[in-house]
C-alpha cells in the first residue's frame, strides 16, 4: 500500500509541474516582453537507460538586456536542435520573471 501512495506521491508532483510549466508558458506568450537574445550556452544532460542506451537532452540559455539596459541570462523552454551558441533570437519573457524565456515563433 505504501508503494502505491509514493507512487501517487510522485505522478503528482510531475503532473503538478507540467501544469505550471504550461501556464507559466502560457502567459509569456501572452503577456511577454519581446526581446532579441543571443544564444549564450547549451548544457546536455545525459541519462543512460538499460532499455534504449544513452539518452541527450539540452538545456538552451539565452542572454539579453531589458529595459534598464542589465543584461540578463534566461532559460529557455524550449528550443529547436538547429539552434546554436553565439546564434540570435527573438524572445518573449515577463519583466517580474525575467529567467525564463519563450521563443518568439
Amino acid at each position: 500500500m505504501e508503494k502505491y501512495f509514493i507512487f501517487g506521491a510522485v505522478a503528482a508532483l510531475i503532473i503538478g509541474f507540467v501544469i505550471y510549466t504550461v501556464i507559466r508558458n502560457r502567459k509569456i506568450r501572452k503577456n511577454g516582453v519581446e526581446a532579441d537574445a543571443v544564444v549564450s550556452r547549451i548544457e546536455e544532460e545525459q541519462t543512460v537507460s538499460s532499455e534504449d542506451g544513452v539518452e541527450y537532452t539540452y538545456t538552451h540559455y539565452v542572454t539579453y538586456r531589458n529595459p534598464q539596459g542589465e543584461t540578463v541570462e534566461a532559460k529557455l523552454d524550449h528550443a529547436p536542435g538547429r539552434i546554436r551558441v553565439g546564434d540570435t533570437v527573438r524572445i518573449k519573457y515577463l519583466p517580474e520573471k525575467p529567467h525564463f524565456a519563450v521563443l518568439v515563433k
